[in-house]
């Protein structure tokens, strides 16, 4: 915290004297004044913690509070308490989602994509991303985690933990867990039940990458009438 209100004073252009916990500064910010940000008044900060001292962090100093993809009933009672806790400190947040997409013509076509996604996935992999992270003690992960319990699926649908709603790719991939599959309608139905809970941004990937990305450039933006 005391480092990124250092950062939001620099980036706002001032110089100024510092003396806290772990930074003592003196004529801090004088020698790139001329570098502001194009944002005003510094530069915009995202965040995302799922834990107390996370989402109290956010609630002081942050701008948007990133989450990862869930439930939306877990997701709604999240989002209420990182509200309330920076509408104590007089402050509003945006909303910011990362998440994963699988789209496909129709939504078993979709289900079989996730199907592969664990079929090519090796079980030195799933070893390694399971294996060592049982009892890691970050909150996130944790909420991750308990949607699908650390069982591997004989087929993706099996871990559906709301319609369309797929937590299996952390089964294999470090950080955001959830990806929404399913046919263009559905995935962008799931986008907007989103973002009727208050997400303004979504920050969307799929595997692979670069092919994914065309896809639902092809796909999904048109149908949230965004020009690709």
């Amino acid at each position: 915290a005391e480092y990124w209100s250092i950062v939001k004073r620099l980036t706002a252009g001032e110089v100024f004297d510092h003396k806290g916990r772990f930074y003592d500064l003196k004529n801090a910010g004088a020698s790139f004044r001329e570098l502001k940000p194009v944002q005003e008044s510094h530069i915009p900060l995202w965040f995302g913690g799922s834990s107390d001292p996370g989402i109290e962090m956010a609630a002081q100093h942050v701008d948007v509070f990133l989450t990862w993809g869930e439930p939306p009933h877990l997701l709604k009672e999240k989002l209420e308490k990182v509200r309330a806790r920076a509408a104590a400190y007089g402050r509003t947040l945006r909303i910011g989602l990362r998440l994963h997409l699988i789209v496909r013509d129709t939504e078993d076509e979709a289900w079989a994509a996730a199907d592969r996604l664990l079929d090519v996935t090796s079980d030195a992999t799933y070893a390694r991303m399971l294996g060592d992270r049982v009892g890691e003690d970050g909150v996130g992960w944790q909420r991750q985690f308990r949607q699908h319990g650390g069982r591997v699926p004989a087929r993706a649908r099996e871990l559906e933990a709301h319609p369309n709603m797929w937590p299996g790719m952390g089964l294999f991939r470090p950080g955001p867990g959830t990806a929404v599959v399913g046919s263009t309608a559905q995935v962008v139905e799931r986008l907007k039940e989103f973002e009727d809970l208050g997400v303004d941004t979504f920050i969307l990937s799929g595997n692979p990458l670069l092919e994914e990305a065309h896809r639902v450039a092809e796909t999904v933006l048109p149908a949230l009438g965004v020009k690709s």
